[in-house]
């Protein structure tokens, strides 16, 4: 089934909300926490291991949620409409900094930090399950998520620049009062953006879903191995790219010693390699393996990421720009085949086992996707702790060179283990076609 530019544009704007929160969590929360809001760096670790954690949790529970409820708008859609504005009040709140003292400032983060995640689940998992009932065309589906990443990069733009420069002109030298306008602005163009990917896209199939219990769902996803590979490659990804990612604003301010001036144009500089990304890789697949794409792409941001350790200084602020946005990227480049290849590996498992397992499949994703990014805030934390980080002021030499290593070395080493591990994904076009073919000829 060919999807209308407006559908894919409409599909993309999902993402392009759910992304408000993902780029303010992987690019700016960390920094917001320790520099604006006024936590401990070892704290903030603590609170992002906890809060991502429970998220993880539920993560599977919301996927087979999604398999239960089915209306006339189909079984993903209504909870686009459902959650839009939950979703961004809850953004706004995220960014609210209390006149109190550190404990109730504490307690309001944890509250405001669980709240965004369980709105942001129940609307996240119907959304990435959608692509798999708008097309059954592995190349509209690559397509699809072609538009969807352009657009997730615009998101990522906006929260880059916009919200920066919305913070000091909307804060009027109140730093927490300025981003907490600004991402409340964010928020409520991510529900008109969610209502409006409800609108411009349709359900257009409802696979037959086998009444298993939680134990059989589990038993058939446990022998999916691809679905496998896929889960334990998204927490390896987000465990190298949350952490570069959080670190960016501390490498740009203190190890180049730009300042906070220096923040905005550095995370520029990867969302607009991000963006490019997206762009080349719908073109790259059309004659080249997406598989064996993604697998050499992750291969050479880990070789780029461990140059960019030995070669940039302090001093190299151009070079260090080079660096981050080829890091950024080919790092990116796998994006569009990553998301597109969960609903191939349901199907897989379909053809494997006789049994569709795909809400807790989806569901199963963001857990591990969630757990890295979990694994990757603690990390960062207790790393900037343990280097002796202190908030908006000089660092020392030691703190400067765990940024630095934050950067760099520690993220490459989480893209070489993923370019290994794709050796072992098998599930290409051709490969797919192969799947659809045994699957048709079984119903019919």
């Amino acid at each position: 089934m060919k999807l209308s530019i407006v559908e894919k544009v409409g599909f993309g704007a999902g993402d392009m909300a759910i992304n408000v929160v993902i780029v303010a969590m992987q690019l700016l929360l960390a920094y917001f926490y320790t520099d604006i809001y006024g936590l401990r760096a070892a704290d903030v670790g603590v609170l992002l291991v906890i809060v991502r954690m429970i998220d993880a949790i539920i993560d599977p529970a919301m996927g087979m949620l999604t398999d239960k409820v089915s209306t006339r708008w189909g079984r993903y859609r209504p909870w686009l409409l459902w959650f839009a504005i939950p979703f961004g009040f809850a953004v706004y709140l995220m960014f609210i900094t209390p006149d109190a003292g550190y404990t109730t400032k504490l307690a309001w983060a944890y509250f405001s930090y669980i709240l965004m995640t369980l709105v942001y689940t129940a609307i996240t998992i119907p959304y990435i399950s959608l692509i798999g009932v708008i097309t059954s065309d592995p190349e509209e589906r690559l397509s699809a998520n072609g538009y969807r990443f352009v657009m997730t990069k615009i998101a990522a733009f906006l929260v880059t620049i916009v919200v920066p420069l919305l913070a000091v002109w909307l804060g009027q030298g109140n730093k927490a009062l300025g981003y907490q306008l600004s991402m409340g602005i964010m928020g409520a163009m991510g529900a008109v953006l969610f209502i409006f990917c409800f609108l411009t896209t349709r359900e257009r199939s409802e696979p037959e879903l086998p009444v298993l219990t939680v134990k059989q769902q589990f038993s058939n996803l446990l022998r999916n191995d691809q679905w496998l590979i896929l889960g334990i490659v998204i927490m390896l990804l987000m465990c190298g790219y949350v952490i570069r990612g959080s670190v960016a604003a501390y490498y740009a301010k203190y190890y180049l010693g730009g300042g906070d001036s220096l923040i905005s144009p550095f995370l520029t500089a990867g969302v607009v390699a991000s963006i490019l990304a997206m762009i080349a890789t719908t073109w790259i697949t059309k004659f080249w393996d997406k598989i064996k794409m993604f697998r050499y792409t992750q291969l050479m941001t880990f070789a780029l990421s461990a140059a960019m350790y030995f070669c940039v200084g302090q001093e190299n602020l151009l070079l260090a720009f080079v660096f981050y946005f080829l890091i950024n990227f080919f790092c990116d480049m796998q994006m569009p085949v990553f998301w597109s290849s969960i609903a191939e590996a349901v199907d897989y498992g379909e053809k494997k086992t006789g049994l569709r397992v795909s809400g807790l499949a989806f569901g199963g994703i963001l857990f591990f996707q969630k757990f890295g990014m979990g694994i990757a805030g603690g990390v960062l934390g207790f790393l900037l702790s343990y280097f002796g980080y202190e908030a908006d002021t000089q660092q020392s030499a030691r703190s400067l060179v765990g940024i630095a290593l934050m950067m760099t070395i520690i993220p490459a080493f989480f893209h070489l283990i993923t370019g290994l591990l794709m050796k072992k994904y098998i599930i290409n076009n051709q490969y797919y076609r192969s799947i659809q073919a045994e699957l048709a000829q079984r119903q019919a």
